[in-house]
């Protein structure tokens, strides 16, 4: 049974749609996981300052993931492992990964030994709002989580080597023994360790996620050596990385200057921030993310074949499906909030005032989905034709302009009882205490939005105009999304007194039904019309299956 285990562990995939579909399954794995360990989170201490001094510990880890490990990051560096093992040169290969490890462990130690030293400092500005003890207590878990960005970053130049190989099981399979690793720590390691339990349970996922890939990388023959750094060989990965580093930098300093505000709102809001990004998430990783890391390695080959009307026409056909399967989502999310919340998160201290503030706070987040997705795409459009340069600057406005937007809209509100009423009452959350934290995911919508737009422009100015039938599309899309908006809303009317929402099961009996209701009334809608998107769809489910090679890319844990 180890054998066969082991085995299926170790097994290569090298059928394009056979890859794609273990990889979408295990992704969908990963999101559900991070649901539950979401709802234990929710489950034990509600939206309080325990989780936002939790949440809180992450911002610095979090930056040095992404701006000392995505140096180094699976994206970069499988081009060039590619490159080596394709011209047989294996041996070489192994001497690249190793100088690669040498070069990112010494760069980890020594910014994690200067961090570890300074974050008290650090603390202070990031959670200004939380008093000298809860900010000791965000020193003490920061320090401990430290540890998982050079455990991920490790386990991610790993990566490199499983999925040059096509081992795609094992790859996959890394973030869902992540969360596995969290989850254990909220079971088992909080009752006896308090909080410090929580922040190793994370150490425990990023050791499980490194650990997993160890015999494979083993058994092929790449468990690195320390050795001198050649620089000549290193040089081009940084070159190539770099740009790329600074804009997901500048999506790190988002949150942080997010949460340094937050910090100064009322006990829980950093909580409800956080768990309706998480939310807001999941169908962004499930549309965004898959359209735009499936187009890459196409977009990459037209590019460099100079195949420019292809390459241009690739997009397009991408910007059409994201924004035609973002809107229904949107819609529908915005229709069941409340029930989307309650379902997944509502279980033991987070109560109905937790649940309706977190639900409002995912109605704003879910208005930007569009958006965030279009900015997925055209951002690795970007990086398949060569241009890094415009995405970090992209990145800057979307970090000025969100930071000043919320500082801004969060002193409005406060000051302003007529702007305060009429956002409780659009969001159908007045007498609700803390609405204030609201405005954090109105400023992140506005920004990411401006990104997009100024990502759409650039994008048609740099590589030509873009021909796509994205204004059919969305205008289709829109309609019959808000037509099926209608038809959940009122099923939720029919329903409401029959149907109580005073257990689990009857909120997820009204949103059930009222979301299956919205789905059909939108699906029939879009097929009397013929619509071009689902007749692509239909398509490309039943083209004959390709057997080419996929090489997906990790994203942010």
């Amino acid at each position: 049974m180890v054998k066969s285990l082991l085995k299926l562990l170790d097994r290569e995939l090298s059928g394009l749609h056979q890859a794609a579909l273990f990889l979408s399954i295990s992704a969908l794995t990963s999101q559900l996981l991070g649901l539950v360990r979401d709802r234990l989170l929710a489950s034990a201490f509600g939206v309080g300052r325990t989780l936002d001094i939790y949440y809180a510990s992450f911002r610095i880890p979090d930056l040095v993931y992404v701006s000392v490990a995505s140096l180094v990051s699976v994206t970069v560096l499988i081009p060039f492992v590619l490159t080596r093992l394709a011209d047989g040169k294996e041996a070489e290969a192994k001497r690249f990964l190793s100088g690669v490890v040498t070069l990112f462990s010494l760069m980890m130690v020594l910014v994690s030994v200067g961090l570890y030293i300074i974050i008290p400092w650090l603390i202070i500005r990031v959670v200004p709002g939380f008093t000298v003890v809860d900010q000791l207590t965000v020193v003490e878990l920061s320090r401990i989580i430290l540890i998982s960005p050079f455990l991920l970053g490790l386990s991610n130049l790993f990566a490199s080597i499983t999925q040059a190989y096509r081992r795609f099981v094992i790859y996959s399979l890394s973030p869902i023994f992540y969360n596995l690793g969290i989850i254990f720590g909220i079971l088992w390691l909080y009752p006896y360790r308090g909080l410090s339990g929580l922040a190793w349970g994370v150490v425990l996922g990023a050791l499980l996620h490194l650990v997993i890939q160890l015999p494979t990388i083993t058994k092929l023959g790449f468990l690195p050596t320390w050795r001198l750094v050649n620089w000549q060989e290193i040089k081009p990965v940084l070159v190539v990385s770099l740009p790329r580093t600074f804009t997901l930098g500048c999506h790190q300093l988002v949150q942080v200057g997010l949460v340094m505000i937050t910090s100064l709102l009322p006990i829980g809001s950093i909580a409800v921030f956080t768990f309706a990004l998480n939310l807001q998430s999941v169908p962004l990783a499930l549309i965004g993310v898959s359209y735009s890391v499936a187009a890459f390695p196409t977009l990459t080959a037209l590019y460099t074949k100079g195949s420019r009307a292809e390459f241009l026409s690739h997009i397009g056909r991408a910007a059409r499906h994201i924004v035609f399967w973002s809107v229904p989502v949107m819609v529908l999310f915005m229709v069941l909030r409340a029930h989307i919340v309650r379902v997944i998160l509502g279980a033991g201290a987070f109560d109905w005032t937790a649940t309706r503030l977190t639900a409002a706070a995912v109605a704003i987040f879910v208005l930007s989905l569009a958006a965030q997705n279009l900015v997925l795409l055209l951002v690795r459009g970007y990086y398949a034709g060569g241009k890094t340069k415009t995405p970090l600057v992209a990145a800057g406005v979307m970090l000025v302009i969100t930071s000043t937007l919320a500082w801004v809209l969060v002193t409005a509100f406060n000051t302003s009882s007529s702007l305060r009423l009429m956002v409780e009452s659009l969001l159908r959350i007045p007498e609700v205490p803390g609405t204030a934290v609201i405005m954090i995911p109105l400023a992140f919508t506005i920004g990411v939005t401006i990104q997009g737009l100024l990502l759409w422009q650039w994008f048609r100015r740099d590589f030509g105009w873009v021909t796509t039938g994205l204004r059919r599309a969305t205008a289709e899309s829109l309609g019959a999304s808000l037509i099926g908006g209608v038809a959940a809303y009122s099923v939720l009317l029919l329903i409401g007194e029959s149907i109580p929402l005073s257990t689990t099961l009857g909120v997820l009996t009204q949103g059930l039904l009222a979301g299956i209701v919205g789905i059909i009334v939108i699906a029939i809608l879009l097929l009397s019309i013929s619509n071009q998107e689902i007749v692509e769809l239909k398509r490309s489910l039943t083209r004959r299956r390709s057997q080419e090679t996929i090489v997906p890319e990790v994203g942010e844990l």
